[in-house]
């Protein structure tokens, strides 16, 4: 999937992307839910995420925080309160660390809820999207508190780029799920 370069197709890829996760989310089966992600065996899936997310909550939740740094982030910057986008103490090469924090901050967050909070701020992130210029966001270094990219790139990032990721993800343990089951299935012929 390119890179959106323009306001409309960054709305446009960011509301199919959410609408894909969402059809997803609503198709996947019981037992695709109940059973906990594992890709510890997985050589492929050696990146901290893939061992950190246990369910799907985890993964709603995650998306969630991303979108409450962009809103803040931007928030301040355009208020005058000059902020950079990962909160302190987390940089660029610490910002695993981050995610661990917002993982163990929702682990008593019902499915439900992660549910919800991803819709509101999905919604909230592409109203904020949607009250900027095509100037504003894909201008390179239109704001200077986006350093020498822009706007527009931290937006696909917690957008679309973000859902991508998601859907990646679920589909990898819907598969996991699929074959563990004619695994066991096989087993009990």
């Amino acid at each position: 999937m390119p890179r959106a370069k323009t306001k409309e197709d960054l709305l446009k890829d960011a509301q199919r992307k959410y609408e894909q996760l969402t059809e997803l989310m609503q198709t996947l089966p019981k037992e695709v839910l109940a059973r906990e992600m594992d890709f510890s065996k997985d050589e492929k899936k050696s990146q901290n995420h893939w061992q950190r997310d246990k369910n799907l909550r985890d993964v709603l939740v995650h998306l969630y925080e991303w979108h409450q740094l962009l809103i803040t982030w931007v928030k301040a910057n355009m208020g005058g309160t000059l902020q950079s986008f990962l909160p302190h103490p987390y940089n660029w090469k610490t910002y695993g660390e981050m995610n661990m924090e917002f993982w163990k901050k929702h682990q008593k967050t019902p499915l439900e809820q992660s549910k919800l909070l991803l819709h509101q701020s999905h919604h909230h992130v592409f109203s904020l999207v949607e009250s900027l210029t095509n100037e504003e966001l894909f201008t390179r270094k239109y704001f200077s508190w986006t350093g020498n990219t822009n706007l527009g790139s931290y937006c696909v990032s917690a957008l679309a780029s973000h859902y991508d990721w998601a859907i990646k993800k679920l589909k990898a343990h819907k598969k996991k799920c699929q074959e563990h089951a004619l695994h066991t299935k096989g087993e009990e012929q």
